[in-house]
């Protein structure tokens, strides 16, 4: 068992932390959970929750600000940081390291330490400056992840597509999951169907 820590801030697609979160907990894992300010607008806005709303067994929830929280030191031996979504404001100031909350130091210490630092940015259309970040925290060791779901498992639900990011960042972190479909090979062609919420 592992305790993973998920920082959830403010750009949209917040489905995905939701059930990163609910993946981890039935991998047998723990987490540790932080949302910023807009990250809470934006749960409010998406979801129609509050930050508390996603406590429950398995789940420390810590302030944002709370930068003494054990997430913020090395010593805690965290198994991964997952940026969840990421706005491009936040990759920012990882990408060089500039902590100004318990989100962005839990990064920052997953890049010293030598942790994995999973980023899953959420943003469209991406400037020069996103790219460059990008490509800064990449170099940095951060693994980027965007939520961008691929459709050759012929999704049928929004949860599909959800699941299909979640799987693709627990396959990062190697967390055994049964979320999402794995490539099996082509086999007939894809009759016309739609996408159900």
């Amino acid at each position: 068992m592992a305790r993973y820590f998920v920082g959830i801030t403010g750009a949209s697609g917040h489905a995905y932390a939701r059930a990163l979160i609910r993946a981890l907990l039935e991998a047998g894992h723990e987490v540790d959970l932080a949302v910023t300010g807009a990250g809470e607008k934006v749960l409010r806005h998406e979801l129609g929750l509050a930050r508390a709303d996603l406590a429950e067994p398995g789940v420390r929830v810590f302030d944002a600000d709370a930068v003494e929280a054990p997430p913020s030191s090395g010593t805690a031996l965290t198994g991964g940081v997952i940026l969840c979504p990421c706005s491009m404001g936040t990759l920012a100031r990882v990408a060089v390291g500039f902590s100004s909350n318990l989100v962005e130091r839990a990064a920052d210490v997953a890049l010293k330490e030598g942790r994995p630092l999973v980023v899953v940015p959420r943003e469209a259309p991406l400037s020069e400056i996103h790219l460059e970040n990008l490509l800064r925290i990449a170099k940095l060791g951060a693994i980027v992840l965007p939520a961008a779901p691929g459709f050759y498992h012929r999704p049928k639900h929004l949860d599909d597509l959800v699941d299909h990011v979640v799987g693709k960042i627990l396959d990062r972190l190697g967390v055994e999951h049964s979320r999402g479909a794995r490539w099996s090979g082509l086999d007939e062609p894809p009759t016309e169907r739609g996408i159900e919420r």
